[in-house]
């Protein structure tokens, strides 16, 4: 269960707890909210020292547009709002991914991509969806501080998919839907398979469905290789950057959202 409640399920697919090991992303939940409506669930929260990057496998058309991507960069620090009181059936993949060391304080900003502004490639193989990065021709608009490659792949049954990834990315695949061979390997819905890294300087993934449609998305960043400090909404570089951070937030340092 989800810190929303009852109707409220939450996937940890990365935790924060390996780091090293999952650089540049720090945390990627899968969220799947039925949510009756009533009282104010969520609220206004800090960041600081990342961005976070939320995509809407399922929405409405109001304030969670199915098919949309959202990236607010927290840099120096941002107070954001997320608040629900009417009832609300959402999905939705929120990635906390770590800004470089030199670009840690920037200004907060933040950037959104409707459905209808995704490039998008469809085909006798199904459709492709670039949120980040470049897949078949396709690049997205998307304004990067951390390089990373986020693309969504609705194949249909018995179809193959190829992605170039460049090979000292680290990365995985995640299957909303079906079943797909990677690897040499099967990955179910709701299995996650990462990916190994390679001496080329460039890697190309096979990924082909099953005898049923299939939905995936891929992942796949640049890492950083710098130590970080976490503690709940806040990453920085030492301890005092914490400390400091919920000073800031405290203080009423912090602009809204709303406010850039």
């Amino acid at each position: 269960q989800g810190f929303l409640g009852k109707g409220h399920a939450a996937a940890a697919l990365i935790d924060g707890q390996h780091f090293p090991q999952t650089d540049p992303f720090f945390l990627l939940m899968d969220d799947q909210l039925n949510l009756p409506g009533g009282p104010p669930v969520g609220g206004a929260h800090p960041h600081a020292g990342f961005e976070t990057v939320t995509f809407v496998v399922d929405g409405n058309d109001k304030e969670w547009q199915k098919g949309s991507l959202e990236l607010m960069t927290a840099g120096r620090g941002i107070v954001h709002t997320e608040e629900i009181t009417a009832q609300t059936t959402l999905r939705i993949l929120q990635l906390w991914l770590v800004l470089p060391p030199e670009k840690r304080w920037i200004e907060p900003s933040w950037q959104k991509l409707t459905l209808e502004n995704v490039p998008t490639l469809q085909n006798e193989q199904g459709t492709i969806r670039v949120y980040s990065g470049s897949s078949h021709g396709l690049t997205s608009p998307l304004r990067n501080h951390t390089p990373f490659t986020l693309v969504d792949f609705q194949l249909n049954a018995t179809s193959e998919v190829t992605q170039p990834i460049p090979s000292h990315y680290n990365g995985f695949v995640y299957v909303l839907e079906g079943s797909v061979t990677v690897g040499g390997r099967q990955l179910e819905k709701g299995q996650v398979g990462w990916l190994d890294s390679l001496n080329e300087t460039e890697s190309e993934l096979h990924v082909q469905s099953t005898e049923q449609d299939a939905r995936f998305v891929i992942y796949a960043g640049q890492p950083h290789q710098a130590p970080i400090v976490s503690h709940g909404p806040f990453i920085g570089d030492t301890q005092e950057d914490i400390v400091r951070l919920y000073r800031e937030y405290r203080q009423g340092k912090m602009p809204h959202l709303n406010e850039i």
